[in-house]
């Protein structure tokens, strides 16, 4: 299974993911817009963590239309010509990584392609292709730092 790994020792907090996503998917700069949320820890200044689906597929069985699956790399995918726009898939998300933006009406979720990762300057994100024993042990830390 292919998923986004966030080492938050190494994020200096720049955004530039936050940046490349938007720009990747939206063709423009707009944080709102990415699948990545970068925030500083209040108790931690200089301390950054990432909100990033984790493609662990709960949202799946909750879509009404069956409009989200899981492709063969094991990304969590969201089919924009099933999805009527409920948004039951973002509430039901368990680390609130589904995303909604007022210029559409399907959710904006990550769906690791890494181009965030090749931008990163520091190395803070990397995509893993992960078995399904190693993913129970990244899923953990994610879910911390989430």
């Amino acid at each position: 299974m292919k998923v986004l790994v966030f080492t938050p020792d190494l994020c200096d907090g720049c955004r530039i993911c936050e940046e490349t996503c938007s720009q990747t998917w939206f063709k423009e700069v707009n944080a709102a817009k990415a699948a990545i949320h970068i925030s500083e820890l209040e108790d931690q200044p200089g301390r950054f963590v990432a909100n990033v689906c984790n493609q662990c597929g709960e949202c799946i069985d909750i879509c009404p239309t069956m409009a989200i699956k899981r492709d063969k790399r094991g990304i969590v995918r969201i089919d924009k010509k099933l999805c009527v726009g409920c948004l039951s898939c973002v509430g039901f998300c368990p680390i609130l990584a589904m995303r909604v933006h007022a210029d559409y009406t399907v959710p904006v979720k990550c769906v690791a392609c890494g181009q965030c990762a090749k931008k990163c300057p520091t190395g803070a994100l990397s995509v893993q292709d992960l078995a399904d024993a190693e993913w129970t042990e990244t899923e953990k830390r994610m879910k911390v730092v989430a």
